[in-house]
This record gives structure tokens, sequence and C-alpha cells, in this order.
């Protein structure tokens, strides 16, 4: 019996997940997306996946630039999140009056997130509409002493410590 994906994506709302950027860039052109498919994978070496759906901008130039950088977002970052998930008024330049930094690959990390990981990227596979990306972790920088931003059921939530 197959799953319905309307079923599918109702029973995943339950799944409480981080709430990442990913970022790249290529050819001058940055760009990036909110992204909450996102794990790490082994330590030795240090790699991560991120889940990308294959229509989007961020897709394309994750595949033509072979660098990501996963931006792991605070608290009080839900701004950000809703405009990288497209929510926002100017979506070619998502970067607009937001402070950002490199690391080694350039791919930007958005000031302000708990943690900051550059990535190249070393395999990809074929996922249906999607490709998971394979990156090894080239360097990492831990950002600000916060909480991070918690996302279920279609709501940001916060950590009770």
């Amino acid at each position: 019996m197959a799953v319905d994906p309307e079923d599918f994506r109702f029973a995943m709302r339950r799944w409480a997940t981080g709430v990442t950027v990913v970022t790249t860039l290529y050819q001058g052109v940055r760009h990036g997306m909110t992204v909450n498919s996102f794990t790490s994978v082994s330590l030795t070496p240090p790699l991560v996946l991120v889940s990308l759906e294959r229509k989007t901008r961020t897709h394309s130039l994750v595949e033509k630039s072979g660098v990501f950088g996963i931006t792991v977002l605070s608290e009080n970052q839900q701004s950000v999140s809703d405009c990288f998930a497209g929510r926002c008024g100017d979506h070619d330049n998502r970067f607009a009056n937001l402070s950002t930094h490199t690391l080694l690959t350039e791919a930007p990390f958005i000031e302000g997130g708990i943690l900051f990981l550059d990535c190249r990227v070393v395999s990809t596979f074929a996922a249906s509409t999607h490709t998971l990306f394979i990156g090894e972790v080239i360097a990492s920088k831990l950002g600000k002493d916060d909480q991070p931003l918690i996302y279920l059921d279609r709501m940001y939530r916060r950590m009770q410590v």
C-alpha cells in the first residue's frame, strides 16, 4: 500500500528539527535556502548530508560550485529562516541587510547563527525529486552561545532548558 504524499507530509510535521540555511557561491552569485534536511554522517572524516530539491536555484549552484555552507540558526533568527524559505520580498537578494562572513570556500555564512560548517561536496545521490549532497567539513566555527531555532508542526519552537 502506497503512502499518500499529503499524509506523509502531515506525519513528518511531528518530527522536530533544527533549522539551517544552506548557502553557496558560484561565479560571484550568492544564494541560499532554508533547509531542515541536514544531518551528520561521519566523524572521520567529518561528513554532513543536506537534501536539496533539484528544481531549486541553490541546488543548481551547489552542483556547479561543489561547495556549500551551513549556518545553524539561533532561536532569534526566525525572520532569516522565513526569508531564505522564500517568504521575503526580494528573492534575488536574500542576503540584503544581513551581515555575513566566509571561511575557506567563500560560501557566505549568516551572522547570528550558532554554528557554521564550510563543506566541499564529495558525493551526490539522486533521491527522487531531490539530491543528497554529502559534504566534507573543511572548516567550522562556533557562533553565538544561544539556543537553536526549532521547527515542529509548521511552527517555530524554543527549547525549554
